[in-house]
């Protein structure tokens, strides 16, 4: 049976040999010495290596195609938002690898976790996207992927149209163009069923709607980490930094909301509106009350914490856009994620 590695390439011994020799390279020329073997973590969409050296671990990342342009995006934010995310120690945006210093605990890795410190990390993380969002246009233009509000109608038709990513059969309904994972805490679902299909399709219109809503609404696009969850954030005592930007957009920025408050909400097991989750809304709110009004503002963030819906189903979509067998466990969030366009939103 094929395996991640072989079907990437990253079990070729000349492939491992390039990515060592270039890890070892660019670590010492800042004088550090890796120190023992690297210890590998597999995914269909990238591969992680932890490399000990005399100055503690160090990370190494390849992505597969579909999700290569994080290492572009790494660069430009440590650029754009300084602080807010690990500086790279080197990238190669031609062949998607990374290499980047230990962040140390993640917060689902802190002894007490506490959805209050969520007031804090939001509030960061929208500094983080207000410095970004001038930088929008160029972000698109060197391959981060556009999920800006006026492009999301044409991405979900275009998606509702791959019946192979919605687990389709191609005898199920119309003929096609008529017409979470577990660090998220969100159950991803099955294969799309013919029914769902058919009401994605009647609801295009108010898809489009609700996105032309956004894109009016005056808040400008900026970067869209599109799985915010306590493992993808570094807490220590400097502030905390952002990683694993394998999923991220240019989208409407309220958008992250989705993931980030439906993770706090199993983690702490918080019903839909519970006044905690209300709270962190609007501490993410708060720094665009300088311009906005708030009510005006829950407002927005309820349209683009829906719409993210689809985003999430659309960066599946890319990460799994491989060969790779292993695919086959994760591939209903495809059509999980697009049922969830219909559910319950946390707020």
């Amino acid at each position: 049976m094929t395996t991640t590695s072989e079907a990437t390439g990253w079990a070729d011994p000349q492939w491992r040999s390039a990515a060592l020799d270039w890890v070892t390279g660019q670590l010492g020329r800042r004088g550090r010495r890796v120190t023992g073997p690297v210890e590998p973590r597999l995914r269909p969409w990238s591969l992680v290596w932890r490399v000990p050296t005399d100055a503690g671990p160090y990370w190494f990342k390849a992505n597969n195609p579909g999700t290569a342009y994080e290492t572009v995006l790494l660069a430009e934010l440590a650029r754009r938002a300084p602080g807010r995310v690990l500086d790279p120690v080197a990238v190669d945006t031609r062949r998607g690898w990374s290499l980047l210093p230990d962040g140390g605990p993640s917060l689902r890795e802190l002894a007490e976790p506490d959805p209050a410190r969520w007031v804090d990390v939001l509030a960061t993380y929208a500094g983080l996207q207000r410095a970004v969002a001038p930088g929008a246009d160029a972000l698109v233009a060197l391959g981060v992927p556009d999920h800006r509000p006026a492009a999301l109608p044409g991405l979900l038709a275009d998606l509702l149209d791959d019946r192979a990513a919605l687990l389709l059969d191609p005898g199920d309904g119309p003929p096609a163009g008529d017409g979470q994972d577990a660090g998220d805490g969100q159950d991803a679902g099955d294969a799309m069923d013919a029914a769902t299909h058919d009401r994605l399709r009647a609801y295009l219109p108010r898809f489009a709607e609700d996105c032309r809503r956004l894109a009016d609404s005056g808040i400008p696009a900026s970067v869209q980490h599109d799985d915010l969850h306590d493992g993808n954030v570094f807490g220590a005592a400097d502030g905390y930094r952002f990683f694993d930007w394998g999923d991220a957009s240019v989208a409407h920025p309220f958008g992250t909301l989705l993931v980030t408050l439906r993770s706090v909400a199993h983690t702490f097991a918080l019903a839909e509106g519970d006044p905690v989750l209300l709270r962190l809304r609007d501490a993410y709110l708060e720094p665009w009350t300088d311009r906005h009004d708030r009510a005006a503002l829950r407002e927005i963030a309820g349209l683009a914490v829906r719409v993210t819906t689809v985003s999430r189903a659309l960066s599946w979509r890319r990460a799994l856009d491989t060969t790779d067998p292993s695919r086959a466990e994760y591939v209903s969030a495809v059509p999980g994620w697009l049922g969830e366009l219909f559910a319950p939103m946390p707020v």
